[in-house]
């Protein structure tokens, strides 16, 4: 299997995964964005709590010139941990969460 099918296989396992533990009711819809053509992926919280509004990307990753970016994580959990056990290599994981002069100091991918 090719490695980017590869890796949109784990993404979508993973936030499917994670977000079966989101609580969906009549007010706020959760909501999994898998786009293969484009590459983003994202698990979504979508409603209203009483008079708020709630729009929340909860989890977001892109796949970017083969490389996996991590853009949002609200959650307690370590996707990019996740993704290495499921046998992704480190350096094709980008944290695009922190800024880029901290990147060179993880253990994942820098540019």
């Amino acid at each position: 299997m090719e490695k980017i099918t590869k890796y949109r296989e784990y993404i979508q396992n993973l936030l499917t995964r994670y977000a079966s533990n989101d609580i969906s009711d009549d007010q706020v819809e959760v909501q999994l964005i898998l786009d293969k053509v484009r590459d983003h992926y994202q698990w979504m919280n979508v409603g209203w709590q009483h008079l708020n509004r709630v729009y929340r990307c909860v989890i977001h990753f892109d796949i970017k010139d083969g490389k996996i970016w991590l853009q949002q994580n609200l959650t307690d959990r370590n996707p990019a941990e996740e993704l290495v056990a499921m046998g992704v290599p480190k350096e094709d994981i980008f944290l695009g969460l922190q800024p880029p002069y901290k990147r060179q100091y993880t253990e994942y991918g820098s540019v």
